[in-house]
């Protein structure tokens, strides 16, 4: 201690702990904070960028958080650099639109047609809506029917959080960055994307790929057509970490509809659960469709749903029973972890905070 505090030696030492508590903090704080640049986007006027995709493209490798104002953009959005977030600044998510109207048909295939696709870890779109209006704005038939992709999403580490995601064939394409060689019978690791309090919109197959993703109290909503297939996840082996765990959601639309499904097998290791479900929309009794005889290898769970759709739930699979361990291990935190311990709803908190 510093004898030249004479009488103050109390003092003194109270201020030292103060500053070496202060020296232990500082990187702690340095870590938490967001030192993303910060960029605006808005329909006219002075701000900086008057498109998403420009902002994008002056964004540095680093990321950027790019703050939208309210209006309609109507433009189609590559992103490929990471840690890109997307936040709407206006009251509600439907304030902000971001829109496009590509198809399989007019693109060539069903990846090249999202209205924003995104091939890089860390994107984060917080209080907006991505749309594909291709059958919106064409005629329903066996003409221009075809996959028409809102997102198309291919990041490990994402977030959306009270985003809207509307169409119709093929909504969300919720795939994996590093499960791509169908054929490894290595073990693969999937990309991890939390969805918090989403709205979903679609019908064939309209939340679609093998990311391992998990939807948190969202809205999965269904438009009329003949069959209407949730989910259509495609594990391509059992060495791939993949599968979508609905907690907590809601299934609703019309039930003028034809055969609603919770969902089809699109690759042979398919797995899906939902747990705590509210079924307002009546699905079919057996709960899962099947395609080209793959629910003998696929993974189908449904756990305690309830609400006036459920239908008498006489199901074409087995849930086995779930374990008090099992339940508790249904949280995005657990499911999401991976071996570097991301809390993705940590990061929901810190997005919304960006509004």
């Amino acid at each position: 201690m510093n004898r030249n505090c004479d009488g103050l030696e109390l003092r003194c030492i109270r201020v030292f702990m103060l500053a070496w508590l202060l020296l232990l903090l500082l990187p702690l704080a340095g870590f938490a904070a967001d030192h993303r640049v910060r960029f605006s986007v808005a329909p006219g006027g002075d701000a900086e960028f008057h498109t998403v995709q420009a902002a994008i493209d002056h964004a540095p490798l680093e990321g950027a958080i790019i703050r939208i104002a309210p209006g309609r953009y109507r433009e189609k959005i590559t992103i490929h650099k990471p840690h890109i977030a997307l936040i709407g600044t206006g009251a509600s998510p439907e304030d902000t639109v971001l829109s496009w109207d590509d198809s399989a048909k007019t693109v060539g295939s069903t990846s090249r047609s999202g209205s924003i696709l995104v091939d890089a870890d860390g994107f984060q779109a917080e209080n907006l809506t991505i749309e594909n209006t291709w059958e919106n704005e064409h005629q329903r038939s066996k003409e221009y029917a075809s996959q028409a992709v809102a997102l198309m999403m291919s990041s490990d580490r994402a977030v959306l959080d009270h985003v809207w995601l509307l169409g119709a064939q093929d909504t969300l394409y919720a795939n994996s960055r590093t499960c791509r060689d169908a054929s490894s019978e290595e073990a693969c690791a999937a990309s991890r994307q939390y969805f918090s309090n989403c709205f979903i919109e679609g019908h064939v197959d309209y939340i679609f790929g093998d990311a391992k993703a998990v939807f948190d109290h969202c809205e999965l909503h269904s438009r009329a057509a003949p069959n209407v297939m949730i989910t259509a996840q495609s594990r391509h082996s059992p060495m791939e970490d993949s599968g979508y765990t609905f907690l907590h959601c809601r299934i609703t639309g019309e039930n003028t509809v034809g055969k609603v499904a919770l969902g089809r097998p699109w690759r042979p290791y398919a797995t899906v659960t939902f747990y705590e479900t509210d079924i307002e929309q009546t699905i079919m009794a057996e709960g899962w469709s099947d395609w080209n005889d793959r629910l003998m290898t696929s993974t189908y769970r449904e756990y305690d749903s309830h609400g006036p759709g459920v239908n008498g739930g006489h199901r074409i699979v087995d849930s086995p029973v779930l374990t008090r361990a099992e339940r508790k291990k249904l949280n995005p935190g657990h499911l999401l972890a991976g071996s570097d311990g991301w809390d993705p709803e940590k990061v929901v908190k810190a997005l919304r905070k960006l509004r």
